[in-house]
């Protein structure tokens, strides 16, 4: 046992991938609709990035979490069953990728059995794992997803390994996240929703991620990676995830596992 890991295990990486295509800019705005090169960046998320993604986990036999929101799902039905055939998790992301702080209880509850029915038709399996959209809960998300079942939530950041939570007198997962491990502060680019940020380049994430991860490898926590196929599948970004997936694999201890794998580990 090496700290709170079983085994020889001393750092656990979680890759995950919020495949949000145009579900967020049209959640945020609806008039996006109407700006197709803006709605052409995010489409190229679900259909050119995601299988360039899965061919990448593949070769490094690596299996991943996919938080799919459901309107991505319903649209690209195929997408998400070869997600499942290879053997990666899926998870709830909303239906339009709503932020449940946005949400009244009803509509918040509303969206969760939505998204989750619209997965389980697809894949015949109910979500276990949820991702709030734009990491933003409501006070009612987290009993909300116990009374539904969900084994975790991985939407806090109040901790880099992961812990239980009360939810109104039930327990979830939590599986923490950051801004630091997301692509997004680093690489989104949308004039059409105002933001201007000058986008980074592969070394200078690189350097950021590889950090994190030596430093979770030494104090012996948990790597929670977030990233979205419109921006991370862009192919000299994928590049460079390719390059930190090889990095992570040089150290001792480390494995790469689904994000309900480790929601089972420590739920016992």
């Amino acid at each position: 046992m090496s700290g709170i890991w079983p085994g020889d295990l001393r750092c656990v990486a979680m890759l995950s991938f919020d495949v949000d295509g145009v579900s967020g800019a049209l959640n945020q705005n609806p008039d996006s609709a109407r700006l197709p090169s803006f709605m052409s960046a995010r489409e190229y998320g679900p259909s050119v990035a995601a299988p360039r993604i899965l061919d990448l986990l593949d070769k490094y036999n690596i299996k991943a979490s996919f938080y799919i929101p459901g309107y991505i799902a319903e649209t690209h039905e195929e997408l998400v069953l070869d997600i499942q055939r290879r053997g990666h998790e899926i998870g709830h992301h909303g239906y339009m990728h709503e932020p449940p702080a946005t949400l009244t209880r009803e509509q918040e509850a509303e969206v969760l059995d939505k998204g989750s029915s619209i997965l389980e038709r697809i894949t015949g399996e109910r979500p276990l794992g949820y991702r709030s959209p734009s990491w933003e809960l409501s006070e009612d998300s987290l009993p909300l997803l116990a009374e539904r079942g969900f084994l975790y939530d991985s939407s806090l950041m109040d901790n880099d390994i992961p812990y239980k939570v009360d939810a109104n007198g039930s327990e979830l997962v939590e599986i923490p996240i950051h801004w630091e491990l997301d692509d997004v502060p680093y690489f989104n680019y949308s004039p059409a929703l105002g933001v201007r940020n000058v986008m980074a380049d592969p070394e200078h994430v690189y350097r950021a991620w590889s950090a994190a991860f030596e430093g979770m490898h030494h104090y012996g926590r948990s790597f929670a990676l977030t990233m979205h196929p419109y921006t991370i599948g862009r192919p000299g970004r994928l590049r460079m995830l390719e390059r930190l997936i090889r990095y992570i694999q040089t150290f001792p201890g480390a494995a790469f596992m689904r994000t309900i794998d480790v929601a089972r580990l420590f739920a016992k």
